[in-house]
């Protein structure tokens, strides 16, 4: 039931009417990608298509108002695409959603994508092949994501490798970072391909209690010359305590409420560009626990944007602006 004294995010999020000219510099736009081809097709247990809508409903009961920070998250508002179309093989529907984020990308506004698995990444990155965008990936994930193609097809450990040997638009090495990633999950053959091709590889035992630090040292290396950054972020880098709700739970992987304060970080960075939030799978998931950290993650993604709209700064009276 609407209250007029308790508004929810959900009323402040415009649902896009088809006019490009709502893709204004800075605004946060949200597109689902229901797709976990890319899941079937490695071996993982399928279930992440389900994810954007139910990412979303948690979503909208949030508040649009950080009270601790003193922050609007609806000003701008939030543009929502809804999802996009899944037909055809996977790799027709990564193209299809890598020219709606290149679209969004050349009008300055901040994709917010919502996977499906973690193939939902090649399809992003070609956003920014369609804008012709130089860019950087800071990939949270416990695992490298650098496996080969099967069968000469894509899948959801294969996105950065795809990206890394994309035919004319190359990620270079160099620009990939992953955080996170636990040793009894990599292969010796992708670790060996990371360092081969000078990607960066923190541990999760490296980032643990600090990860925040350690995305702000690759942000700061990364975006050198205004190179944007793009930040990718998979479910399964937390814990299982957290969230269980993914294709290949992680008994020791990183705290939610860690991983939740960096997107609110990464959003508040003026040269992070885009996010995407992947392989949450509501068919494992518990009371909903999975889907409601990741709307939380989105929500904080929106916090950190804000703040970046302000200047990081609070308002001047904003000391006595607390509830008692």
């Amino acid at each position: 039931m609407r209250r007029p004294d308790d508004p929810r995010l959900g009323e402040m999020i415009e649902t896009w009417n088809g006019d490009e000219a709502a893709f204004t510099p800075g605004r946060a736009v949200l597109l689902g990608f229901p797709q976990d081809e890319g899941v079937r097709r490695n071996g993982g247990r399928t279930g992440a298509a389900e994810a954007p809508n139910e990412i979303r409903r948690w979503l909208r009961r949030l508040t649009p108002w950080d009270c601790q920070a003193n922050l609007s998250l609806a000003d701008p508002r939030p543009l929502d695409l809804g999802n996009a179309r899944i037909a055809g093989e996977l790799e027709e529907s990564q193209a299809a959603v890598g020219d709606i984020i290149g679209a969004v990308l050349q009008r300055g506004a901040i994709p917010i994508v919502l996977g499906g698995g973690h193939e939902t990444a090649f399809g992003h990155y070609l956003g920014y092949a369609a804008a012709r965008r130089k860019v950087a990936i800071i990939n949270l994930d416990a695992h490298l994501d650098l496996r080969p193609l099967l069968d000469g097809k894509g899948h959801s450990g294969s996105p950065f490798r795809q990206a890394l040997e994309h035919g004319t638009h190359p990620l270079a090495g160099e620009h990939y970072v992953c955080l996170g990633a636990q040793p009894h999950s990599v292969s010796r053959h992708h670790w060996h391909y990371a360092c081969q091709h000078g990607c960066t590889v923190r541990w999760g035992d490296e980032v643990r209690h600090c990860l925040g630090q350690s995305i702000r040292e690759g942000y700061d290396r990364l975006s050198g010359g205004g190179r944007p950054v793009y930040v990718s972020i998979d479910a399964d880098v937390v814990r299982a305590a957290d969230v269980m709700g993914v294709s290949a739970p992680n008994s020791l992987g990183l705290s939610g409420a860690e991983v939740a304060a960096c997107a609110r970080m990464a959003g508040s960075l003026p040269h992070v560009s885009s996010l995407d939030l992947v392989e949450i799978n509501p068919r494992l998931d518990r009371d909903h626990q999975s889907a409601r950290w990741g709307a939380l993650v989105v929500w904080s993604f929106l916090a950190g944007l804000a703040s970046r709209q302000r200047g990081s700064q609070l308002s001047p009276d904003s000391s006595t602006n607390r509830a008692t």
